[in-house]
């Protein structure tokens, strides 16, 4: 019979035996010490053998596991520097006002958590005591990631630090008055504090990876110095599901980020229950993170914990840590010591005789209380391990309880996160716990009080002593004063102004043509940041690859495959471009990273991100809000764009819609450019809004959002009309009358306006000349560059009217006395050009592109939407033919004539 333990013949095909006598040694030394001492012994013998080899360099797959304890040995942890019973009075002072806090707050109703900061404070404190650099150290000071959840605790430490009055902790989350405190760490609300937008969750763990990368790409290119700064997220256990929170962790390790440092609060809970009911969300994490290349510190157990592993002389209760569900240890935290020890313990003799020695109260302190998350001297020796770390990121495991301190109805109940209040009895056991001097007869008809030692007491003189010593308070905002940046010579924008002549071109080669031209700047030339997700040679954007370069960390370790052509590959450590694969998440965090750096490190950098319309703005819109959340600034460019123009690739690639996104974010501009011309002026305008000198009243924290085509057509001269430039920026100008392009129609012609976007202006333009050669209808074409804008400005109008004062709309200025109906196209679902509707005078009808998209030609698509030039005569005699101008059954012979 063949021993199915056996290796077989095809394994030792693959791993030839130098020496067999050898390793018929060690196999039977492997088998004696299982029969001798066990499986266990064996299993531990080998782990500790595979460390050794790891230790010394030898090439072997890493364990992707190790034991359910801490990393850190109690004998090999640091002593913590500074006075850990006054960092815990601190800590007790933060607990009682974050919970205050919420509790007060919930009388209206508006929400707010206290179990997640309650798990969590010691593994702020700590870092706030002895690690977290403020914005006046060296460099830019350390970026944080707070988890949003635990805001109210982050409040409650700035309020005993004197940065937030009892006033604005009364007004958490109302701040229609003015002197209230977001919900969230957002930065557009609360624009001195926080750094960072961590909710929605998933997005702070993938932006802190990209921050650490873009703070090396800053240092790599001779920007800024960033070696000082140090890049810090803190995570739940349950928030790693969301894919975001994975996505990048490859690149964090293959970079070598060990300026970055993951803090997962393990409090083993999510929001409706555990994290892993039947499995080990510690063990599950660790082996993610060890096998992308990350270093893994578990920070498991407190010192109440040390007696009981000094007592397993058999390795019994690892064992038996390594089998308990989370869930089940969850369970251990409500229930009474006769419960633990006969269910924890009396699953295994030896542990069972281990249980005799221990009291009923040394049983509940290590299962009720004792975790290493809420320890400052198990938390303070995972940090220093972390910042010493050199060659990968480092993630720490602080398994915690959720809701800690806050009393048995709080503490591991799966109803936590949505439980916001105490009661006063809970209170007062609370402050009893806590040690904290809060009498009585302060909760005043049964209102919690909140707690503060006094501005001169030795708790804030020591916390604000720390926190001087590490460059100042944290977390905090900065916006380092930069001069405006010089505007680029306007040869590049006016180049585009001649149009192209014969030669046909797209918009989105206008557009990189006008980038390529940029990027030779001297004064702003390398301030750019062309962010690409692996589409550039789509975009045409492979001439900037040996001027620019990719950017690597490792340089460029091989020769190109196309190293003899004139664009080739090309590598560099101080690369421009960042070409991240197939990531639109992860470009965005790049962007983000880079739209921010004039505060996060007092550095203006202009990000451009081009990327497929469709793609774009539908995978992360929720990252382009975070990035009008953190006032991020750049180009976000929808190349590709348009459902019909993007010919053969059919319904999922099809973009009808991706303007409508955008529009529903009040931080981006929307463009749908037609013409070069226009990109290159709106383009301008851009630059100097966000990075120049911007018109009184005008909100630089914007980003610009451009829809690019990649159908190739010849670009018209820019119009001599007065007023073009204005037009462009705002949203819409006349391109021409039929009378200026030519057309000679017949005395009192019937006429319509025709308003196209992006490249359905082309097909405004043919349908003008078949109505005037075709029925006799004189038609004017506008260009509409951006219809979001539009109406942003007629609902400013409508608020202004809402005020007592008069305004009237751009749209309808510019579209004063132009006579008969207007009918609007473009190459989108009709919503978007109906934004304008209502604030429009004349007759509306419109046009566009709405369902689904298919594979076929560019001019087969647009005759099934119904968006041609042939499409937008009958629209247009029909829009006519209703207000009697054109004989009624011009609109069915013009549909026969057509094949409509």
């Amino acid at each position: 019979m063949t021993d199915p333990n056996a290796i077989q013949p095809s394994e030792l095909d693959q791993l030839p035996d130098r020496d067999p006598e050898e390793t018929a040694e060690w196999q039977a030394s492997l088998d004696a010490v299982t029969e001798a001492a066990g499986p266990h012994r064996a299993a531990y013998l080998m782990r500790r053998t595979l460390e050794r080899a790891e230790g010394a360099g030898i090439a072997l797959p890493k364990l992707l596991e190790t034991d359910y304890v801490n990393s850190i040995p109690t004998a090999a942890e640091p002593a913590v520097p500074g006075d850990e019973a006054m960092e815990q009075r601190i800590t007790a002072w933060n607990r009682w006002n974050a919970a205050a806090m919420v509790t007060r707050g919930s009388k209206y109703g508006v929400g707010g958590h206290i179990a997640t900061f309650a798990s969590a404070a010691w593994l702020y404190e700590t870092g706030f005591n002895h690690f977290f650099k403020g914005k006046e150290a060296d460099g830019s000071g350390d970026q944080l990631y707070i988890q949003g959840h635990a805001s109210p605790g982050i409040y409650a430490r700035a309020f005993l630090d004197g940065r937030l009055t009892e006033e604005q902790l009364d007004n958490f989350r109302r701040e229609a008055g003015g002197n209230g405190l977001p919900s969230y760490p957002h930065p557009r609300r609360l624009p001195w504090l926080w750094e960072f937008p961590t909710v929605s969750m998933g997005l702070g763990p993938l932006s802190a990876i990209y921050q650490a990368r873009f703070n090396r790409y800053l240092t790599n290119r001779g920007i800024k110095d960033t070696s000082a700064s140090h890049v810090w997220a803190f995570l739940g256990d349950g928030e790693m599901d969301e894919p975001e929170s994975t996505a990048a962790l490859a690149l964090a390790a293959r970079e070598e980020l060990d300026n970055l440092t993951f803090v997962i609060n393990c409090n083993l809970q999510r929001l409706d229950g555990p994290v892993r009911a039947n499995f080990k969300i510690v063990q599950e994490l660790e082996a993610q993170f060890r096998g992308a290349g990350w270093n893994v510190i578990k920070t498991l157990w407190g010192t109440a914990w040390d007696e009981l592993f000094q007592l397993d002389t058999t390795g019994a209760l690892v064992r038996r840590l390594r089998q308990v569900p989370d869930a089940q240890i969850q369970t251990y935290q409500t229930r009474d010591a006769a419960y633990i020890r006969q269910d924890f313990f009396g699953a295994d003799p030896a542990l069972a005789e281990m249980a005799k020695l221990l009291s009923d109260d040394k049983i509940l302190e290590c299962f009720h209380f004792s975790r290493g998350g809420h320890e400052a001297r198990k938390v303070y020796a995972a940090y220093k391990a972390a910042v010493e770390h050199k060659g990968a990121p480092t993630v720490i495991l602080a398994q915690t309880v959720k809701g800690h301190t806050l009393g048995e109805g709080f503490a591991s109940k799966n109803a936590n996160h949505q439980m916001k209040k105490l009661t006063v009895d809970e209170f007062k056991n609370m402050r009893d716990l806590l040690g904290l001097p809060i009498k009585d007869s302060d909760f005043v008809d049964g209102v919690v009080p909140y707690g503060h030692p006094g501005a001169d007491s030795p708790e804030v003189r020591y916390l604000q002593e720390r926190r001087a010593a590490l460059g100042g308070p944290a977390p905090a905002r900065r916006v380092h004063p930069v001069a405006p940046l010089p505007a680029p010579a306007d040869k590049a924008f006016a180049s585009f102004d001649k149009g192209s002549g014969s030669q046909n071109v797209a918009t989105t080669m206008a557009f990189v043509r006008l980038v390529k031209d940029l990027v030779r700047d001297k004064e702003t030339g390398k301030r750019w940041v062309p962010i690409v997700p692996d589409e550039a040679r789509t975009f045409g954007m492979e001439s900037l690859f040996p001027s620019l370069g990719i950017y690597s960390p490792k340089g460029q370790t091989y020769e190109p495959v196309d190293r003899d052509q004139l664009m080739y590959y090309k590598e560099a450590q101080n690369g421009q471009i960042l070409n991240e694969g197939i990531t639109e998440a992860g470009s965005m965090a790049d962007f983000i990273a880079a739209s921010t750096s004039y505060a996060t490190h007092g550095e203006t950098m202009i990000p451009f991100y081009i990327f497929y319309s469709m793609f774009g703005w539908q995978r992360t819109a929720d990252q382009m809000w975070q990035l009008g959340d953190q006032l991020g600034r750049g180009f976000l460019v929808g190349a590709t764009a348009g459902r019909t123009t993007l010919t053969g690739e059919g319904l999922q690639h099809a973009d009808g819609h991706s303007p409508v996104i955008a529009a529903t974010n009040p931080a981006a501009l929307t463009y749908d450019p037609a013409f070069a011309y226009e990109v290159a002026v709106i383009v301008k305008d851009g630059l100097r809004r966000m990075y120049g000198e911007a018109a009184p009243g005008e909100d630089q924290n914007v980003f610009y959002y451009l829809t690019v085509y990649n159908e190739p057509l010849p670009q018209p001269a820019k119009p001599s009309v007065e007023g073009i430039d204005e037009g462009i920026v705002k949203g819409l100008y006349r391109f021409n009358t039929a009378e200026s392009a030519g057309i000679t129609p017949p005395a009192n012609a019937p006429r319509i306006q025709l308003l196209g976007s992006g490249t359905a202006i082309h097909w405004a333009l043919k349908a003008q000349a078949l109505l005037a050669d075709e029925w006799g209808v004189a038609a004017d074409v506008w260009s509409a560059t951006s219809w979001s804008e539009l109406r942003r400005d007629a609902l400013e109008a409508d608020e202004a009217l809402l005020r007592g004062e008069e305004r009237i709309p751009f749209v309808r200025q510019a579209l004063q006395g132009a006579e008969g109906p207007v009918l609007a196209v473009s190459d989108y679902m009709r919503q978007v050009p109906d934004q304008i509707a209502q604030w429009v005078e004349q007759d509306w009808s419109s046009l566009g592109a709405d369902g689904f998209g298919l594979s076929d030609t560019r001019e087969a698509a647009r005759r099934h939407f119904g968006v041609d030039a042939e499409s937008i005569v009958v629209a247009a005699l029909a829009q006519l033919a209703g207000r009697g101008e054109v004989k009624a059954t011009a609109v069915k012979e013009a549909r026969a004539k057509y094949g409509l």
